[in-house]
């Protein structure tokens, strides 16, 4: 089943892309062969094979969250070399209208 221009611009239309003829063209091109590539996949055996998601059987392997107090520099020293504050705080210019 080959990929045509009109099922391209039906797929930019739906994902609200404006394609030039140029990459309408190439786009078909491209995805034809994407496609091509997939059903080579589907030719294959995966009778008996597990789905996975990962190709390791690692289970979160991410260090345990715990809260801990950072030493460094004391507020009211960092605070010196702020521009502008508001008590504790440092004042910044509104970025979001």
């Amino acid at each position: 089943m080959a990929l045509t221009k009109k099922d391209v611009e039906h797929v930019a239309r739906l994902a609200r892309l404006a394609l030039s003829e140029e990459e309408k063209e190439r786009f078909t091109s491209q995805l034809d062969s994407i496609l091509g590539y997939v059903e080579n996949l589907r030719a294959l055996n995966t009778e008996g094979v597990p789905p996975t998601a990962h190709p390791w059987p690692a289970v979160n392997i991410w260090r345990e969250d715990k809260t801990e107090r950072l030493q460094g520099v004391e507020r009211d020293e960092l605070m010196k070399n702020a521009p502008d504050r508001e008590g504790p705080f440092f004042k910044v210019k509104k970025v979001i209208e």
